[in-house]
């Protein structure tokens, strides 16, 4: 189960610094031309890897016509196999700038790709879709949670975005992703602890250290440890996990290295 675990958080790690590899090299969804392949009546979702039942059909293409109506975007997904439309679609679905088309294409490693509309690249930047993609398009994500899940979920925290007008982030801490940020904290604490630890006989806190040390210390605390909790969750608990374990991290360094006394003795 260790084991596993660990694995899942490096997978989201190098998923997530692969991903701007995966965008630039996707294949182009609107490269091929085949309109025989549209359906013959209006409709949001073109499901020809059969990736959602079509009991969930049915209440997606609901949603995405009311979410259109009230809020002016044009979600859409197209899901693909050995077999696409093409850029068919962008007629048939008349694609602008307040459009955003949700490809999931199952021959790829990570089944997801977006096709942006300019408008929605102001209010949800490139590392936006990126972490979107790594997230829910990853091979765990879907291999637990299954085809269907990713689309949704994805979907989901495009609307909630669209909806507030904007994220830089994905909203929300994956257990896997909290996990990364809470050792960066305490491996950030460490660091802060060894610098504070007295170098010279009656020092009791060493601050020129925890200054010097200051850039190392706060980027792995504050950076990696602290941001990405407060800018996808407003839950106070994995925060306040985090700042333990930076502050036992520091305590037990402090406490754990070696005085100066004894080293000089030693010597």
């Amino acid at each position: 189960m260790k084991h596993f675990l660990i694995q899942r958080i490096l997978i989201t790690c190098l998923s997530t610094l692969v991903g701007i590899g995966i965008w630039a090299i996707a294949p182009d969804a609107l490269a091929y031309n085949a309109p025989e392949l549209l359906p013959t009546e209006p409709t949001s979702i073109i499901d020809l890897a059969d990736s959602l039942t079509p009991a969930q059909q049915e209440k997606l293409d609901q949603h995405l016509e009311d979410f259109e109506r009230e809020t002016g975007w044009k979600l859409r997904v197209l899901t693909q196999f050995d077999r696409t439309p093409g850029r068919a679609v962008k007629d048939f679905w008349q694609l602008d700038d307040r459009s955003v088309l949700l490809v999931s294409d199952t021959r790829s490693g990570n089944i997801l790709n977006f096709n942006i509309g300019d408008a929605a690249y102001q209010l949800l930047p490139r590392t936006y879709w990126m972490e979107l993609q790594a997230r829910f398009g990853n091979q765990y994500f879907v291999r637990d949670n299954g085809q269907d899940q990713s689309i949704l979920q994805a979907l989901e925290s495009v609307e909630y975005c669209l909806r507030k007008d904007g994220c830089n982030v994905v909203p929300g801490l994956p257990t896997e992703q909290w996990i990364f940020t809470l050792i960066a904290s305490i491996l950030g604490g460490v660091i802060c602890g060894v610098a504070a630890h007295p170098h010279k006989p009656g020092q009791v806190f060493s601050w020129k250290w925890v200054l010097a040390f200051s850039p190392l210390w706060a980027l792995f605390f504050f950076a990696y440890g602290i941001a990405p909790v407060v800018s996808r969750t407003a839950d106070w608990l994995p925060l306040t996990r985090n700042i333990a374990g930076f502050m036992i991290g520091c305590l037990v360094a402090y406490l754990g290295a070696p005085s100066p006394t004894s080293t000089s003795e030693t010597g």
